[in-house]
């Protein structure tokens, strides 16, 4: 990226519309500009003109960024979902129709601020991982030009690794939001199956289809997931989160490494290298390596295209194909076209089966709190891809096809470049529902493997916060006891909190032993004539916030208190009254050395 140009991180150009520097008018003609500048790499199938923007940029007039949390953020949407007014095609013209209303997640996107620019090209009907099965040209991968991006959703991560938008939507079925995240060095969240509403998508496997995320960092897709992530009522296939979701300590976890002879790079050496480095990454983020057992999960991946969900891609488009099957790529009716014969007895064994896989992969899964694989064992030259598009194309998802099977949450992290400049990624996944842990940790991991946005060139942004509340986490600074080891810290546990830090406040503070016990508690207080107090944030489930709050007894609360390097996080403060005749305990720095030295 020129060093001229506005990064396109959200971060960053939410910065840009606060201090001024820039209005969501000129970040547009500078999208329009870059994407003008980049057609050979045949990421779009149709942009929007100035003329069809303009309703996008006038809602915007009056509001700002403190109001909308994605105000002016540009962003692309693969063409099997819904933007209205505009065709989606699928990949195929002749399929093409023009919806009246916007899919559900695009509609939340565009109430949270963001600006819909057009529509990316895939893998036609979402079928291939590659991106080269569209009549509207082989997507190109943004780091060298003769390699595949990666499918399905090929023009959306090509669309955010060269600059062109901040974020943008694709669809995952056996891999289409994670392998082109991996090809292109971009963050891709799968996240749990119906969590994002897929109402207005064209469907591949409905059962199984989830809409993904693709971003230049795990802060900006994060934010992105919590803006459209709402339960659907009119889509039979949405969940709603439950109240209490997995989680783990992103700084203290156990992960799943598979059998080494599971492991399968298709002959890349680098890949196979880069993948080492990664699970060394992992331990030195506090991670304790665990052998695991991969084969419920493979024996799953291969249901996918060998078994009768096939039928399912058939049902998704039966009056098209039937119609006018001359008009679908010739690999991709050769692909669906067989699901009209499977049999109903055939869907009941493959179910049966299916279940069978999943509760080993349940077993599996006991014994760690994630597991971490490549994304994609190696990737292809265009050239290579078509002379043998089903062979290369299986291969690409040996680790992505049994994720949705097997009701999982994913994540693809960058992880690195293989000599010739090529990135490489890793995808770490685990149960239904954890993908905020997830994300908490994949941010930690990317950012200890790759310091680059996309092919932009641009360094990452310092991180805002290990856990914030984009995330689905509170950070809560606590001081008495609540830390690790003492009387009341079951009351975080219980709650599915986990510690984020340990540190101090800033040099603004008095601590106090109150009356009363056990347990004995401690009271901070803002002082100008204070000290720095030792304290652990914890990163607290949202959800569980009112709950927590409702075991504080007086003259405790919940309020602001100041870091030692700045930062305003939630966390224990007292009334002025309840200080009144208590033991000003300060010169101890903490209610852990004073507990030491004192008897109660």
């Amino acid at each position: 990226m020129d060093g001229g140009e506005q990064s396109l991180d959200i971060q960053a150009l939410l910065g840009a519309y606060r201090s001024a520097c820039l209005t969501p008018d000129d970040v547009m003609e500078q999208v329009l500009s870059r994407i003008a500048t980049q057609p050979d790499r045949n990421a779009w199938i149709r942009v929007l003109t100035r003329e069809q923007l303009q309703p996008f940029l006038q809602a915007l007039r009056g509001r700002s960024p403190d109001e909308l949390p994605l105000y002016g953020v540009p962003f692309a949407i693969k063409d099997n979902i819904d933007l209205a007014g505009v065709p989606t095609t699928a990949a195929c013209s002749e399929y093409a129709y023009t919806p009246e209303h916007h899919a559900f997640v695009v509609q939340k996107l565009i109430d949270a601020g963001a600006i819909p620019i057009g529509k990316t090209n895939l893998d036609q009907f979402a079928t291939g991982l590659v991106g080269t099965r569209s009549p509207y040209g082989a997507c190109r991968n943004s780091f060298d030009a003769e390699y595949i991006a990666g499918g399905s959703s090929s023009g959306s991560a090509v669309a955010v690794a060269t600059g062109q938008v901040s974020f943008s939507l694709g669809t995952d079925t056996a891999g289409s939001g994670r392998v082109p995240a991996a090809f292109n060095n971009l963050v891709g969240i799968k996240p749990t199956r119906g969590l994002l509403s897929t109402r207005g998508v064209v469907p591949a496997c409905r059962s199984l289809d989830c809409v993904s995320v693709f971003a230049l960092t795990f802060d900006d897709a994060s934010r992105v997931v919590r803006a459209c992530q709402a339960f659907d009522p009119d889509d039979a296939y949405a969940r709603d989160a439950p109240v209490s979701v997995p989680l783990f300590n992103p700084r203290a976890f156990r992960f799943g490494v598979p059998h080494p002879d599971q492991l399968e790079f298709f002959g890349n050496q680098e890949a196979a290298a880069l993948f080492e480095d990664s699970v060394e990454r992992l331990c030195a983020l506090g991670g304790e390596k665990v052998s695991v057992d991969l084969e419920p999960f493979l024996s799953t991946a291969r249901l996918l295209y060998e078994g009768p969900w096939v039928a399912e891609r058939y049902v998704a488009i039966e009056t098209f194909i039937e119609s006018r099957p001359e008009a679908l790529y010739p690999v991709t009716r050769d692909i669906i076209a067989p699901g009209k014969h499977i049999a109903a007895a055939d869907a009941f064994k493959a179910q049966y089966r299916l279940m069978e896989c999943r509760r080993r992969s349940e077993r599996v899964l006991d014994g760690v709190d994630l597991i971490v694989t490549p994304t994609a064992g190696t990737i292809y030259r265009i050239d290579e891809v078509e002379r043998d598009p089903v062979t290369l194309n299986s291969r690409l998802g040996y680790y992505t096809n049994f994720m949705n099977l097997l009701d999982l949450s994913a994540v693809a992290v960058p992880a690195g470049f293989q000599s010739n400049g090529l990135p490489f990624g890793v995808t770490l996944f685990t149960r239904a529902f954890a993908d905020v842990a997830l994300a908490v940790l994949a941010d930690r991991l990317h950012r200890a493997a790759n310091n680059r946005m996309g092919a932009t060139g641009a360094a990452l942004p310092p991180a805002v916060t290990d856990v914030g509340i984009q995330s689905g986490l509170v950070p809560i600074a606590v001081c008495g006891a609540h830390m690790s080891g003492l009387p009341l810290n079951h009351q975080l546990t219980e709650r599915g909190a986990f510690l984020q830090e340990s540190t101090r406040t800033s040099e603004n503070y008095r601590l106090y032993a109150l009356s009363g016990g056990p347990p004995f508690r401690p009271a901070l207080m803002r002082h100008p004539r204070g000290a720095s107090i030792e304290v652990e944030v914890w990163a607290v489930p949202a959800a569980e916030i009112g709950s927590f709050l409702q075991l504080i007894p007086a003259p405790l609360g919940l309020g602001k208190l100041e870091l030692a390097d700045g930062r305003w996080v939630s966390g224990f403060i007292c009334e002025a009254y309840g200080v009144e005749g208590a033991k000003d305990i300060t010169r101890w720095g903490g209610w852990r050395s004073y507990c030491s030295n004192s008897k109660f």
